[in-house]
């Protein structure tokens, strides 16, 4: 339970344009559609997902680290993990078990022939879209463990696009979809006030002190 005495204090330190900036933006945040990138060894491709995410609302990014550790940029973010939940796995079996019960229908990104066209996807449940990496695509583990998949319709001779670009196709054309939908996409009562408290310490510079300072007055 998120405590709303300590966020109405924490709101004294920013401005009332910042505040209402929050309340646009997190109403337009979603948990619905999830994202998950697996064992990607280009650096700057994890980051420019986590970018796509926030650009497109979608709230949390799963990454898989387990065979070439951390894989996100701050520099190539360009700040959107400071706005974007991450949460980190060493393995993808870890990341589907976690998904899978929390209700996420787990959907791999690839261009098999059997896979759904993009335009033709249907959104009937939380989605978790998972991503590989241009070379290899996903592990044998994803594709045998997923619930769908999905692709790109492309008409020239390259058979695949890079990870970002993917990325920000798909988020950009099922986000659209999802919100003019009669879904209820948007983040429950208990994750938008999380978010705006988690948004506001990290948008005061001397955060800890004034968090000290509450700690002593309470």
């Amino acid at each position: 339970m998120i405590d709303m005495e300590l966020l109405n204090y924490l709101e004294e330190f920013i401005s009332e344009k910042r505040k209402e900036r929050f309340t646009k933006i997190l109403s337009q945040r979603t948990n619905y559609i999830t994202v998950a990138v697996e064992d990607v060894y280009q650096m700057h491709n994890t980051s420019a997902v986590v970018r796509s995410c926030e650009s497109f609302g979608v709230q949390t990014a799963h990454l898989i680290e387990g065979k070439y550790g951390k894989r996100l940029d701050e520099e190539i973010a360009m700040g959107a993990q400071k706005w974007v939940d991450i949460k980190r796995y060493q393995n993808s079996k870890e990341a589907i078990d976690t998904l899978k019960n929390k209700g996420y229908k787990i959907v791999a990104t690839s261009p098999h022939a059997d896979s759904s066209l993009l335009q033709d996807f249907k959104l009937n449940g939380k989605t978790a879209l998972f991503f590989g990496t241009e070379k290899n695509g996903l592990s044998d583990y994803v594709l045998e463990n997923s619930d769908a998949s999905l692709k790109i319709p492309m008409v020239g001779f390259t058979e695949s696009l890079n990870i970002s670009v993917s990325a920000a196709i798909i988020l950009q054309h099922l986000t659209t979809k999802l919100k003019s939908s009669n879904i209820d996409w948007q983040l429950t009562e208990d994750e938008f006030w999380e978010r705006r408290l988690d948004w506001t310490k990290k948008s005061i510079k001397s955060i800890d002190d004034i968090l000290e300072r509450y700690k002593s007055d309470n």
